[in-house]
């Protein structure tokens, strides 16, 4: 651990700079609106009132209408305004967003981490400015403000991580929204910080397993052996020993250069009905033949498939299975994924969810064909599939559709008009 720390003593200053309530502040900004003083939430009322509200504004949780509410949850006494999602347009700010970020920073020391909230290694840029990391994000901070109407809030560290809780727990509450921490305050200020689930990578199940081992807060964890946590927890213990001491090696430059292995390929939606067994069917012929073409674009084939349904009422069935060979042939994962489909699930059930993995992933040229192959169909199916990647890269994903998504029931035309599982 000591060796831990002297290493953690390196000299690095990280930003984490997040875009407050970002979808309501987009919605206000483009209406002329204060997001601090107008009520307002991004959903899709169509959808019923079960709907999830993707963003509130600061006026709404003033009221203490929690955020990723549903509609039907906030009070009735509350008047306020619903804008419906628009992720293309989301999209855009973000990118503007991150133009901004990218004078001040190179974009090697630049990671976006989501759609509102960006990694920055900042210490090669306080001496070029002559200023300090506060002083550095507020610049930042009023660049944005300035030029988009959207608040931004920022988190300091000595790594990524005291960079991210500083953000996610401090900057909410400092009247400039930006919060910093070193090794020395992060213990002082978050070792007993309570639910443990306000850190950064702990979530409701990691809190409860630490719960059973008499750890409610970091202080805790760093009171357990770490042999007990290696036991516990695996790889992952490396991880939780070291946030908890407010330790990260990770650094930006580590980030860029990390290639995932991809060893799986999931595909899933919820339906916004209950669908019978036969409706449900047609969404699986969907999602085999988008997943088998994202498998074709990727140039991999899969050894396995697995399917799963979420009833309406409660619970769910799925299964999987392996092939026989790697492959991504449409028509064959389609079969196997409705075999599957007619052996688990319950067609008397409504289906209101729909999930598919594609598993054991491996490149389209290290599989060798066998003398049980139908090359010729293989061929074919291959020449199909690159075409309508053409098609469809020209003139968009509904110009060229299956029979399929012709039925009443089928939403693949929708679904392509939708980012991010909503309306662009």
């Amino acid at each position: 651990m000591a060796a831990k720390i002297a290493k953690s003593r390196m000299v690095r200053t990280c930003l984490c700079i997040d875009l407050k309530t970002f979808y309501a502040s987009v919605e206000c900004a483009d209406k002329g609106l204060d997001p601090f003083t107008t009520n307002l939430v991004v959903a899709d009322p169509t959808r019923g009132e079960n709907t999830i509200c993707l963003a509130i504004t600061p006026a709404m949780k003033a009221l203490g209408v929690k955020n990723r509410c549903r509609i039907r949850d906030i009070p009735a006494g509350i008047d306020y305004l619903v804008a419906m999602p628009r992720m293309r347009r989301y999209m855009e700010v973000s990118s503007q967003v991150v133009s901004i970020y990218r004078r001040f920073v190179a974009p090697a020391d630049l990671h976006v981490y989501s759609v509102d909230e960006c990694f920055m290694e900042a210490a090669p840029y306080l001496a070029l400015y002559r200023t300090d990391a506060r002083m550095l994000a507020h610049r930042m901070i009023d660049a944005v403000r300035r030029e988009t109407g959207i608040t931004a809030t920022a988190g300091i560290g000595d790594n990524l991580f005291l960079a991210k809780v500083a953000l996610d727990i401090l900057a909410k509450h400092a009247p400039d929204g930006i919060a910093q921490l070193d090794q020395k305050s992060f213990r002082r200020r978050l070792w007993f910080h309570r639910p443990i689930t306000d850190i950064w990578g702990v979530g409701p199940g990691t809190a409860r397993r630490l719960a059973r081992m008499g750890a409610v807060d970091l202080a805790g964890v760093c009171a357990i052996a770490p042999e007990r946590l290696r036991r516990e927890f695996g790889k992952n213990a490396t991880y939780l020993i070291d946030h908890a001491w407010g330790l990260e090696p990770c650094t930006v430059a580590d980030i860029k250069a990390y290639v995932p292995r991809g060893h799986s390929l999931s595909n899933g939606q919820v339906l916004m009905r209950d669908y019978a067994a036969d409706e449900a069917r047609t969404v699986v012929k969907e999602m085999a033949a988008e997943s088998a073409l994202e498998l074709f674009e990727k140039d991999l084939c899969c050894s396995g498939v697995s399917l799963y349904v979420g009833y309406a009422g409660f619970g769910g069935a799925g299964g999987s299975r392996r092939l026989p060979r790697p492959m991504a042939s449409r028509k064959a994962l389609t079969k196997e994924l409705l075999d599957l489909f007619a052996v688990h699930v319950d067609e008397h059930q409504g289906i209101r969810r729909v999930m598919l993995g594609f598993s054991g992933l491996v490149p389209a040229s290290q599989v060798q064909p066998t003398l049980f192959d139908a090359s010729e169909c293989d061929d074919r199916e291959q020449r199909v599939a690159q075409a309508a990647r053409a098609v469809r890269g020209r003139f968009g994903a509904n110009a060229l559709l299956l029979g399929n998504s012709l039925r009443d029931e089928a939403n693949a035309r929708e679904r392509n008009l939708q980012v991010g599982g909503h309306r662009a």
